[in-house]
């Protein structure tokens, strides 16, 4: 196992860790975070091998993935942080080598946060076997100027507790008057600018009633919505789901379905109902909803009826 040497506390509460990995020896219970692939045709070489080229991708695809898992849609992230971050090393050691068609486990950590630079520690697994190592060094600096900043303390405390085991998301539910301001940007990027329904048509006088839930990330952002109406004396019905596109498959929106279910359940319905969007018909089937009815359009859209007992 990697020692680990106590640094400044987080506002979390956790040690913020200083990972010194043996990359020699490093095991999956050294990561909270893994990034499955398959090794696809493209990525091998003549020795019927990865080239070791595409191990470095890899990492840096799971990078992206790791940020999902810290709910942040990266971009608007750092435009609140006011900065970015920029390689300045990445080192890869080779213990093994994958082949064609592998399933592996991009495993990455924050190692250690320092003035202006992160150390993250990575590993690539074929079930227990460790194949590759890496060590990633960024550094927080300004866009226009590219000069180092000090690592914002928000990001720091994100980094922090999440390492740590902390939910990375708080989902919160209420009003229109409360939530309002924060599902109808959600709503509007999703609905509005993705899905090109006319701005009229996403307001109705039934947001002044419904129950709405909004997922926000550490940051605060507001990154998913939901609401929830009464459809018929023990019925509830959900609606305006969305997610932020960057962090679509990560859950979210799951966690969004299942707090408006508990609060329909709570106020005694005994089902609830949505109109899905056959492209979003499977997420919901795999949730344990069942079509009811012919598809449908709405808005021009194709929909269908799923339905759930509470």
């Amino acid at each position: 196992m990697a020692a680990l040497m106590p640094m400044r506390r987080g506002r979390c509460g956790k040690l913020l860790a200083h990972f010194q990995p043996d990359f020699t020896n490093m095991k999956r219970q050294d990561f909270r975070f893994f990034h499955r692939l398959r090794v696809r045709w493209v990525e091998v070489d003549m020795q019927k091998i990865v080239f070791n080229a595409h191990y470095l991708m890899y990492f840096d695809t799971a990078m992206a993935d790791y940020w999902r898992a810290l709910a942040l849609p990266y971009e608007e992230a750092m435009l609140q942080l006011g900065g970015d971050l920029y390689v300045k090393k990445a080192s890869i050691e080779y213990h093994g080598s994958a082949h064609f068609d592998d399933r592996l486990d991009v495993a990455l950590t924050c190692a250690r946060v320092g003035k202006s630079s992160m150390v993250f520690s990575g590993a690539i697994f074929r079930g227990d076997e460790l194949l590759i190592t890496c060590e990633l060094i960024y550094v927080f600096a300004d866009p226009a100027s590219q000069t180092a900043k000090p690592v914002p303390d928000a990001l720091r405390s994100l980094l922090t507790c999440f390492e740590a085991g902390e939910a990375m998301l708080q989902i919160k539910t209420g009003g229109w008057a409360a939530l309002g301001t924060d599902a109808a940007k959600v709503r509007t990027a999703v609905f509005v600018q993705e899905q090109g329904i006319p701005l009229e048509m996403e307001w109705d006088e039934a947001d002044a009633t419904a129950v709405h839930a909004v997922a926000y990330n550490s940051l605060g952002q507001g990154i998913a919505t939901g609401r929830l109406l009464r459809h018929a004396s023990d019925v509830g019905k959900i609606g305006r789901m969305a997610v932020h596109r960057a962090l679509r498959g990560s859950h979210v929106g799951q966690s969004i379905l299942h707090t408006l279910m508990d609060a329909a359940q709570q106020r005694g319905d005994a089902e609830v109902m949505l109109y899905a969007q056959r492209s979003a018909e499977g997420f919901y089937q795999r949730l344990g909803f069942a079509p009811r009815g012919a598809p449908f359009d709405e808005v021009g859209i194709p929909h269908i009826e799923m339905f759930k007992a509470l």
